[in-house]
């Protein structure tokens, strides 16, 4: 057959449901357990990065968005195998094994019992569980990335030319189901990861929590072969990406060695290629083409999306979160939003804004370029504010301290009273020295950049010590201090600081015989260093005798405020990924679909590199500015992006396609030796002939007389 005559071969009927093939009710229902694997690994893999295998923030964020990035690289992999050798079909399941597999690895590789031998709750060998963890992971951005691509264009495959709207709803309800896994996955995986286990210790489970994924992937793989009898396969097309880079590069090198004037001029710079390629091929490649341009100011778009699950978290942790009381509820924003806004957008506000004028698909992506860069203006003035409630922190170049009076008598030292503490942290340049009332001295030397609580005591001699502690233990013996099942390692009757999570905290004071509680309410962000004085007592009144100093406010900025640049962000979402999705199916040549599918979600690729590159080169001491910074960035390219849409003439492949079908047969097969005319000139033609018929490329240039 023909490649016109393969792609106008008559597809097979699919049972259909409502009008929709049967058959994409488990493209679908394979979309959703896919995401809440992908989804639910993701939502915990930075939590074991620093927990489990003890990486610092700083490298655990690296590798995390390494990871995203080649998920998004590998779809161009897996559009080639599917488009060139095999098929979306056994691409799509191929990978899942291997997709699978990667989960599994993944979960065995947060079994700390593995290599404990001490049976101490720490992993011995912690080397094989990172090289487990880091080949799970390529695994599952292979399988993953490879078949992104694959699976919304299969499911385009399933309609025929008549259900262009059933196919238009498919893409909507296919990305409400992303969002639908991503919601559920981001809300119960944090709450396996609190889970306990283990078979010595008892720690948070992480086998669980990645065990979960790993199973939802199995089924994921087991309803999508299920419906295979009812699917819809189209044949790969053969090595389309080889031909088409051939085609591209035939064309540049027959127009560089005829750009002289006195050839004739084309219409298109790849018509310098019909000397050797089918001209279906070439028009084919005009239409990727032209989709492919449109993408290049794309990412952008990606890198302000994609700090949503870095800088707007981090942002988040300087916001009181009492309406949020985890990391779960926190992630689970976007995709409740989506599955509102995906319904109402389809159903109410597409077909309202299309009776006052024509929102075109890039009008659409237009408008969600937009709607992001407002997202960002929104988070910049929430950023303000909240700068306004935060302290100042020392620079590189400064210290701060805080003093802590534990004298038996009142002492002016930063005009804190006995028990008390100075109010404002008080900055320094590398030392300084400190004189009591009594005339006593002493210079202490101070990190830059750090913040310190000296506690002055009163024992054999007057001493200072420094601390970072919640609880100083001035008692005179030995106290043991616990709070929620954590305990207070003391050493010179100090403690380090421990993480507390916000609400009423009771803290348990014991000694050998006797046991006191003292409630402390705790507030998002806030610091507290807890005084026990040498006049502290057992009994009904203990609570009283200890004395609690404010390190740090609480956070006083509400996290419901980030609603506004979630919403803004999430709309603009909508509109750009449902709609880029649709474009590039109904602008992409019926063989190069998984394609144009990749070059899609390779525009998220490079919109996480760009952050990568930005946070690294970014010298903005604020972080408001740096939204701003985003915001405007995007605002140009948005900007870029209409111009270029405005001149885009939107094409029918079909009807492209078929216009080569209905050729005769006879007609398409002529072809003819021939030179390059030059202007008016028949003697020149004949002198071309010989030139080229000697050139070292030895090539026969050919073309088709229709």
């Amino acid at each position: 057959l023909s490649a016109v005559e393969k792609i106008k071969k008559p597809k097979k009927r699919s049972a259909t449901i409502f009008g929709y093939p049967l058959s994409i009710f488990f493209i679908v229902v394979n979309e959703f357990c896919e995401r809440f694997s992908y989804y639910g690994m993701r939502a915990v893999l930075v939590l074991y990065f620093k927990y489990f295998l003890k990486w610092d923030e700083d490298f655990a964020t690296t590798i995390y968005h390494t990871f995203v990035a080649l998920c998004y690289l590998t779809p161009i992999l897996g559009a080639i195998v599917a488009d060139s050798w095999l098929g979306k079909f056994k691409t799509i399941v191929y990978l899942s094994i291997v997709y699978t597999v990667g989960q599994v690895v993944m979960a065995i590789s947060a079994i700390q019992d593995i290599t404990d031998t001490n049976k101490d709750g720490t992993p011995d060998n912690m080397t094989l569980h990172v090289a487990l963890s880091m080949l799970g992971l390529f695994l599952i951005a292979l399988g993953t990335g490879g078949i992104k691509p694959c699976v919304a264009a299969f499911g385009g495959d399933q309609f025929e030319d008549h259900q262009e709207k059933q196919r238009s709803t498919f893409f909507s309800i296919f990305y409400l189901s992303i969002n639908a896994g991503s919601l559920i996955s981001t809300l119960i995986t944090p709450i396996l990861r609190a889970q306990t286990c283990g078979i010595h210790i008892q720690q948070e489970c992480y086998p669980l929590a990645f065990g979960v994924p790993a199973a939802l992937m199995v089924v994921a793989l087991i309803v999508f072969i299920v419906g295979s009898p009812m699917y819809i396969r189209n044949p790969p097309q053969g090595n389309i990406i080889v031909k088409v880079c051939k085609c591209i590069g035939f064309a540049v090198k027959n127009r560089f060695r005829h750009r002289s004037s006195q050839y004739p001029k084309r219409d298109h710079w790849m018509d310098w290629a019909e000397e050797k390629y089918d001209k279906l091929l070439i028009a084919q490649v005009k239409m990727a083409l032209k989709v492919l341009f449109l993408y290049i100011p794309l990412p952008m778009f990606w890198a302000l999306f994609d700090q949503q699950g870095s800088r707007w978290t981090f942002q988040a942790t300087t916001m009181n979160g009492n309406f949020a009381t985890s990391l779960s509820s926190h992630q689970t924003v976007n995709p409740i939003l989506i599955l509102i806004l995906v319904p109402v957008m389809d159903t109410l506000i597409y077909p309202l804004i299309a009776k006052c004028f024509n929102f075109t698909p890039l009008r659409r992506i237009t408008v969600g370029m937009f709607l992001a860069a407002l997202a960002f203006v929104a988070a910049a003035l929430l950023q303000i504010q909240i700068d306004k409630t935060l302290p100042d922190f020392p620079s590189s170049t400064e210290s701060q301290v805080k003093f802590i009076n534990m004298f038996e008598k009142f002492s002016d030292i930063g005009n804190c009273f006995l028990l008390q503490a100075n109010e404002d942290y008080l900055t320094f340049h590398n030392q300084f020295t400190l004189v009591l009332e009594s005339g006593q001295q002493n210079t202490i030397n101070l990190a830059n950049g750090t913040r310190n609580t000296i506690a002055i005591i009163q024992g054999s001699k007057l001493g200072f010590e420094k601390v970072k502690t919640p609880v100083l233990n001035g008692f005179g013996s030995d106290l043991n201090v616990t709070v929620r099942d954590k305990v207070f390692n003391f050493t010179s009757n100090m403690s380090e600081y421990l993480s507390v999570s916000h609400g009423k905290a009771e803290f348990m004071i014991k000694d050998n015989r006797e046991s006191c509680v003292y409630t402390q309410e705790l507030g998002f962000g806030s610091s507290y260093t807890l005084i026990i004085p040498s006049t502290f007592t057992f009994g009904e009144m203990c609570s009283e005798n200890i004395k609690a100093v404010m390190d740090m406010k609480p956070n006083s900025v509400h996290m419901a405020w980030q609603i506004i640049q979630y919403f803004l962000m999430t709309t603009g979402e909508v509109v750009f990924s449902v709609t880029g999705l649709e474009f590039s199916y109904s602008q992409a040549p019926s063989n190069m679909k998984s394609v144009l599918q990749a070059g899609w979600l390779l525009t998220v690729a490079v919109g996480n590199i760009i952050v990568l590159i930005v946070a690294e080169a970014a010298t903005l001491n604020d972080q408001w500015a740096e939204y701003i910074l985003f915001a405007s960035l995007l605002v140009l390219v948005c900007i870029i992006f209409a111009i270029m849409a405005y001149f885009y003439t939107y094409t029918d492949p079909t009807k492209i396609e078929a216009q080569f079908d209905e050729m005769e047969p006879e007609e398409k097969e002529k072809r003819k030796n021939f030179d390059m005319p030059r202007k008016g000139s028949a003697e020149s033609h004949k002198e071309d002939r010989r030139s080229s018929d000697s050139s070292s490329d030895d090539e026969c240039t050919k073309q088709t007389k229709i």
